[in-house]
């Protein structure tokens, strides 16, 4: 079982990203877990016809649970999905319900359950506090992708992630793989990109394509390997869950 984190700013597409890998994967012959963590509960809306399932800390509120099928849901796609969830805005932190979710996860033992090949976690990215820090410390996590653009504000989170990790290597934090660049067509991305990683010397794991096929799936709440499988760009995302597997 490999597990991986995938950070990125809010609005880079990075769950789109991680569900399109998610379903390449499951293509690929995979058992794949993709875990939603962030209190938005919007990771995996594209493996259920756009429906929100259950989150982790709604089934906690609404009472301690023991079903592992509360929480963890089969999608169309072949994902198995959960969602983390947060608090009910204004009465508690966000970071902190990550924390809990992780906990639960474990004391059900769901992966043990579910034996699957990836784990995916998908993370917001903007905050580098402790909780959403969770899913790269304490072995949650064996490796991370940073899904970025050319945009400076993305970039910019990204070197927070890196510098967040650097400055943890010592405590076993996931070992940073790469960005993958979702690109956005401004002017220069390719080399404001290059530049940015040679900066946080990381290296640039994958670069997508801008297609509008992406945001035409999205429309249908599915993913591009899902709705067009035979799509030039769910070619790049099985390109990518590839080299993931294989990475």
């Amino acid at each position: 079982m490999k597990k991986i984190a995938f950070y990125g700013k809010g609005g880079i597409g990075k769950s789109t990203t991680v569900s399109n890998i998610a379903s390449a994967l499951v293509k690929l012959g995979y058992r794949v877990i993709q875990v939603g963590c962030d209190p938005k509960s919007d990771s995996t809306v594209n493996h259920n016809n756009g429906r929100r399932i259950p989150t982790v800390l709604d089934i906690m509120r609404d009472g301690d649970t023991e079903n592992i099928e509360d929480i963890v849901f089969h999608s169309e796609s072949g994902v198995y999905c959960v969602e983390a969830g947060g608090p009910v805005p204004g009465t508690g932190c966000a970071g902190r319900g990550i924390i809990a979710a992780f906990e639960k996860l474990e004391e059900l033992e769901v992966y043990e359950k579910y034996q699957p090949d990836f784990v995916l976690y998908d993370v917001l990215g903007d905050v580098v506090c402790g909780g959403f820090a969770m899913p790269i410390r304490n072995g949650y996590s064996d490796e991370l992708y940073i899904v970025t653009s050319g945009e400076m504000m993305s970039l910019y989170a990204a070197s927070n992630i890196v510098q967040a990790v650097n400055n943890q290597k010592s405590k076993g934090y996931a070992k940073i793989k790469g960005l993958i660049v979702n690109k956005k067509n401004i002017e220069n991305e390719d080399e404001t990109v290059r530049k940015a990683a040679e900066e946080m010397n990381v290296p640039v794991a994958f670069v997508l394509p801008r297609d509008g096929i992406v945001q035409e799936a999205e429309k249908r709440h599915k993913t591009v390997v899902d709705a067009f499988a035979d799509s030039d760009m769910a070619k790049r995302y099985l390109e990518l869950a590839g080299e993931i597997a294989n990475g």
